[in-house]
């Protein structure tokens, strides 16, 4: 079963990247934030050599924690999802060499699991579980190879050579930098716990103040010692980067990691939401560091999310972009399904990509989704509807939280926030084209029998309120395929266009 997960999964990760771009932030010599649109948080990025790696949380969708490769930290193209077995929602990753192993710390279902694997693209191992809670592992090594993992808490236990268990007992080492009672916050909130060393001294980056809340909640804060176990001094230019007024257009920034790359230059990677656009989730952003005389990091002044920056160095990958004929014997990589993916349950064939039904809706259907990565979009796809079948094409939350419109075998429905009912009818005969056309939040239906002539339903949404913020659960609006019920959809032709 797993095997056959991976196959369907990984085949054609690398040839994706001969497709274009799904999103452009550069003009040549420099980029705009952010360098992932869409729902991408709590980024961790590894440099190998001149190679960077780096991996998302990944939630409830499966397979998880998929792995990007770029050389010039901007333009990505996927290499491998590193797990297939579901062990749980997957929160803040941590990925990491170590004694030319590459290993993934994360957290999942109140414990904290690893993979490895000798070579990037895998094969990664099964999950080994570390048999301890506690939130987003944060790995570091001294010189001797003495193995650590922080957490959340402030709180670090040793591990062993091999970094496959814990030994001894948690260590409580860092309280975090105070912040001010006046400011506006959702929490203190300690999170995210990212070690370097520089010269004599180890640094560890974490993240305050919530995680989303009010816009000048998230920040990203400093500590370094002598010894990975502490004592930890804070900063005193801390926080090194904070949203300080909800008029800016990038809220919540935190969960940081500070690294360099190949040619000396110093970098942040951390994740923020933004203005008008929470639904899409954390967004991956990128800015340039430098170090003060007395040994701390900071963001160069005047320099912020919003500036226009010059590119790192390195070779551009063409990227990739969302849209899909299905007609390869894979899947291509932005496709996740919610929960657990059966194997059994679906085949890429010559003729599409086909999908048994599950469930009597939306929410419990696991439908297959990627991750827009514009403002205003459309996506469409073709269905060929068998049985007692219901076909999707929704915006998708969560298992509860969705909206978007179907087709039986010769209607057309609409879900509006999970109430659900035939708009057009008998308008069909189990052949039908859908798209959604989202515009800035606002969301119009259309549907074709053709794929050229396209009927606009009377039904629309307005999607601006699914988010976090509203809806807990730390996600992105997504677009998602469903197939529901009994019988089987066939899905072609899926196209992805961003819209000015």
């Amino acid at each position: 079963m797993k095997k056959t997960l991976l196959l369907l999964f990984t085949v054609v990760l690398f040839t994706s990247a001969n497709a274009q771009k799904q999103y452009d932030n550069t003009t040549g010599t420099t980029y705009n934030n952010p360098v992932f649109a869409g729902d991408y948080p709590d980024p961790s990025i590894l440099r190998d050599g001149e190679d960077f790696y780096i991996v998302h949380s990944s939630f409830d969708y499966y397979p998880g924690l998929l792995i990007w490769h770029s050389n010039d930290l901007i333009n990505w193209e996927p290499v491998t999802s590193a797990l297939s077995t579901n062990v749980g929602p997957v929160w803040a990753p941590d990925l990491i060499k170590h004694n030319n192993k590459y290993y993934i710390y994360f957290p999942a279902k109140n414990t904290n699991y690893v993979i490895t694997a000798d070579r990037i693209e895998g094969p990664w191992s099964e999950p080994v579980d570390l048999k301890i809670s506690n939130i987003d592992p944060g790995h570091v090594a001294d010189e001797k190879g003495n193995r650590y993992l922080y957490f959340s808490s402030g709180d670090y236990i040793a591990l062993t050579k091999d970094g496959l268990h814990t030994q001894g007992e948690l260590q409580h080492v860092y309280d975090g930098w105070e912040i001010p009672r006046d400011w506006t916050i959702e929490c203190f909130c300690m999170e995210g716990p990212k070690l370097f060393k520089r010269g004599e001294y180890y640094y560890l980056t974490v993240a305050e103040g919530g995680t989303a809340g009010p816009a000048t909640s998230h920040m990203v804060i400093q500590a370094r010692s002598k010894s990975p176990v502490g004592p930890w001094e804070n900063a005193p230019n801390n926080p090194i980067v904070r949203t300080q007024s909800s008029e800016e257009r990038w809220w919540s920034q935190g969960h940081a990691t500070v690294f360099e790359d190949a040619h000396g230059k110093w970098w942040m990677i951390f994740h923020g939401y933004e203005k008008g656009f929470y639904n899409m989730g954390r967004q991956t952003l990128l800015l340039p560091v430098e170090w003060t005389a007395d040994g701390w990091y900071k963001i160069p002044d005047g320099v912020t999310a919003e500036s226009t920056l010059t590119m790192p160095q390195g070779k551009a990958l063409t990227g990739f972009d969302l849209t899909d004929d299905f007609k390869g014997k894979s899947l291509k990589p932005q496709w996740r399904f919610w929960g657990s993916p059966d194997a059994s349950r679906f085949s890429a064939t010559k003729n599409g990509l086909v999908i048994k039904g599950k469930g009597n809706g939306i929410g419990d259907s696991s439908p297959l989704a990627c991750v827009p990565a514009n403002h205003s979009y459309t996506a469409e796809v073709e269905m060929e509807i068998e049985g007692d079948a219901n076909g999707g094409l929704v915006l998708f939350y969560d298992n509860t939280h969705f909206v978007g419109m179907l087709a039986d075998k010769e209607n057309i429905l609409t879900n509006l926030r999970g109430w659900q009912f035939v708009t057009e009818s008998k308008v069909h005969k189990r052949h039908v084209y859908l798209r959604l056309k989202n515009v800035n939040n606002t969301v119009d239906m259309y549907y074709s029998t053709n794929g050229n002539n396209w009927i606009k339903i009377e039904n629309s949404a307005e999607v601006t309120g699914y988010n976090h913020n509203v809806l807990s659960g730390f996600l992105g609006l997504r677009i998602g395929l469903c197939s529901v019920g009994n019988g089987t959809v066939t899905f072609k032709n899926f196209k992805y266009t961003p819209l000015p």
